[in-house]
């Protein structure tokens, strides 16, 4: 594979390949069918590290990230830059990089490394484009394992990730519950509920509406950008509050507004927030990208998976951490709570907390008061478990 990697508007969008700021590559085993039929060759995913394997092996973490973070989770030697979850990883940090070896991964279809989208189709030559097949949360799980194998790693202290990510972790532990010892399940679902597949089916038409998508097969890098930027806008108002917000903007105004403004230009200060996260969002993720992972979000229901059917006649295998926040309007608590009764019914040992974080469904990204404490003692107590063992 080219370690090539391309630019656009200024940013860097990292293809199968490339080993730019810390980021890795693993090949995993193909063809890789997936589950609703398409096949994949030279299949990659992108990755990043931080702590050491232990000589036993038996102090991985595996994270899977949201829809929209790359494998940049935290600083780390090759790569300076603060992550997206910066407060939480690291030395002396509740996921301690000095006693555990944290494997981030890039999702399978994403942008940022991983097969995807904007990857090099083998058979033409091409950008895959609309052409990649339809991807699912299990088709992530199981490259993430694929790699995880091929990493010489038989199991895992803990496989764990929030929104997308959690739903991932989730259908991995069930998935492969004799390589899992533990699970991190935040704010994630156990089936898509249709509050969320309506607001993300908005955003794929606001997409798809835009001319500059063409059908999904874009220039690389040049696709439909005021598309993307107003579809994130709409996934913005579910992401956090409205407390939060009234308590962040109330109802002040910009302090300058040019004369000629008419009704549709930014005017508030919750405008001004939405436009500029948005564009920094539509600036640096592919559009196709959007939309596949979107779309596997809403097809994901796990309910049915045999292990959540055992009604404790074989105990779960690995414990559990389910973390909801009450305030999330987009995967609510009572999903958070459905997960883990479904666990204890299977016969898992759970531990569930709604943090009542006013942040909403982004509490995990800010609120570093809430979960710092929550996984760090989580994470303590397990592997006091495993020591006792």
């Amino acid at each position: 594979m080219s370690i090539a990697h391309e630019r656009f508007d200024g940013k860097v969008v990292f293809l199968p390949g490339s080993t730019i700021s810390g980021i890795k590559t693993i090949s995993i085993p193909s063809p890789l069918t997936l589950q609703r039929g398409g096949v994949l060759q030279e299949v990659v995913l992108a990755y990043e590290t931080w702590g050491e394997l232990s000589q036993a092996r038996d102090n991985a973490i595996l994270l899977f990230t949201g829809l929209s973070p790359g494998t940049h989770a935290a600083s780390n030697q090759e790569n300076p830059k603060p992550g997206w979850w910066e407060f939480m990883i690291g030395a002396g940090k509740p996921i301690d990089s000095s006693q555990y070896h944290i494997i981030c991964v890039n999702s399978l279809g994403s942008c940022f490394g991983s097969t995807g989208s904007i990857s090099i189709n083998p058979a033409t030559n091409r950008p895959y484009g609309f052409d990649f097949p339809e991807l699912t949360v299990e088709d992530i799980a199981c490259a993430a394992n694929l790699a995880v194998c091929e990493m010489g790693i038989e199991s895992l202290h803990t496989v764990m990730g929030a929104s997308l990510g959690g739903m991932a972790a989730l259908y991995y532990a069930l998935q492969y519950p004799g390589q899992v010892s533990n699970l991190v399940s935040i704010s994630a679902t156990a089936a898509a509920s249709p509050f969320a597949i309506g607001i993300r089916s908005l955003q794929r038409e606001i997409v798809a509406c835009d001319p500059e998508w063409k059908e999904g097969h874009y220039e690389v890098g040049k696709g439909p950008f005021e598309g993307m930027r107003i579809a994130r806008k709409l996934g913005l108002t579910s992401y956090r509050s409205a407390d939060e917000w009234l308590t962040r903007f109330g109802r002040e105004r910009l302090v300058e507004r040019a004369d000629d403004a008419d009704i549709i230009d930014v005017e508030f200060q919750v405008e001004s927030y939405l436009e500029h996260n948005a564009r920094k969002f539509a600036e640096k993720f592919d559009a196709n990208s959007y939309l596949y992972l979107s779309r596997a979000m809403d097809w994901f229901d796990c309910r049915e998976h045999p292990l959540l059917l055992l009604s404790k006649k074989m105990p779960l295998p690995f414990r559990s951490l389910v973390i909801g926040i009450s305030s999330d309007v987009l995967f609510t608590v009572h999903e958070q709570r459905d997960i883990a009764t479904r666990l204890e019914k299977a016969g898992g040992e759970v531990s569930f907390t709604d943090l009542g974080s006013p942040y909403g469904h982004d509490s995990f990204l800010v609120d570093e008061d809430a979960f710092m404490p929550a996984v760090g003692n989580f994470l303590l107590a397990s592997s006091n478990a495993h020591k006792a063992l």
